[in-house]
């Protein structure tokens, strides 16, 4: 059995707005790292949270989605009297749009003395976000405690990008998202995120920065375009899977987790950018970040298709 990827950040309760009846709201789940979670269980990986949650009837629904989905649950904690975070998806002709209401909730008072040292150290990856360092300085220095922890106990990180300028200003983000760049191995950077972060336009050149911090692996994610996957050696496009797209919310979490979960089950790199290019590709087709994130055989059933 693989070891576990552990993720790092906040979960919330969406509200999705339906594009059928759009006075109406279907009830899901979200919260970058918690997708991501979910979708490497959903891949077979052994997959963990580290989190805080508050005592409230939204907590409580995460906590038995995350039992449900077979996410480890040991390190999340449940805060006294602490709110859980929630967000409303609306779209138009634009595309999906976020709307948080997430200000003091359990997961953005997390410190970095509540952290579960031995289980970091024991795990097989420990994965961040932008997001689970922007919600407050306390979860911030958290997460980079974290990562600093795996580096040293030898375990691998991984970070997405995930800019949310809602959340800090950009020179903090900078600031903040280079230190933790410079302790990452693995980096899931969207167009968007790391152009703004790096002042860099160019794909290459961008690549280049992320390498030199110490970066050990890019997956780019290009949306329709695909994935660009870097390393020091290679570099290579990655083709996309073409779908008719219902709702894109969490797609870029799903391909982190089916990525890594790949790469923690032994594949190249390559092999595990074309599997979770057909695993994000698949969650467009539904409503919502959790509810449309296939499962193994799904992507599997895909891959045989296409390889003929």
């Amino acid at each position: 059995m693989s070891k576990t990827i552990l993720a790092y950040g906040e979960a919330m309760v969406e509200f999705n707005q339906r594009i059928d009846a759009p006075r109406q709201f279907l009830q899901g789940y979200g919260g970058d790292t918690s997708n991501f979670a979910i979708a490497a269980a959903r891949q077979g990986a052994a997959s963990a949270y580290l989190s805080a949650v508050g005592d409230d009837h939204f907590g409580q629904d995460l906590l038995a989605l995350w039992q449900r989905e077979e996410v480890d649950v040991r390190h999340v904690a449940i805060a006294p009297g602490g709110s859980t975070g929630i967000y409303f998806v609306t779209h138009d002709a634009a595309g999906h749009h976020f709307h948080y209401r997430r200000a003091g909730s359990a997961a953005s008072a997390y410190q970095a003395k509540a952290l579960p040292l031995e289980a970091i150290a024991a795990a097989g990856a420990l994965h961040l976000s932008g997001i689970s360092l922007a919600i407050s300085e306390s979860a911030c220095e958290a997460g980079l405690a974290a990562m600093a922890h795996a580096r040293a106990s030898g375990v691998t990180t991984s970070l997405d990008t995930n800019l949310r300028l809602r959340l800090w200003p950009l020179e903090r983000a900078r600031a903040r998202m280079e230190e933790a760049f410079r302790l990452c191995d693995i980096c899931l950077p969207s167009w968007e995120d790391v152009s703004l972060l790096t002042g860099l336009e160019d794909r290459d050149a961008i690549v280049d920065r992320l390498l030199s911090y110490g970066v050990k692996l890019v997956a780019f994610k290009l949306g329709k375009e695909g994935c660009y996957v870097a390393t020091s050696d290679q570099r290579r496009m990655v083709a996309p899977y073409p779908v008719d797209s219902l709702d894109a919310t969490g797609a870029g979490d799903c391909f982190g987790g089916a990525f890594m979960a790949e790469l923690m089950a032994g594949r190249d790199a390559f092999a595990a950018a074309r599997y979770a290019n057909v695993a994000a590709a698949l969650s467009t087709t539904g409503y919502g970040a959790v509810e449309p994130i296939p499962r193994r055989a799904q992507v599997e059933a895909v891959l045989a298709k296409t390889s003929g």
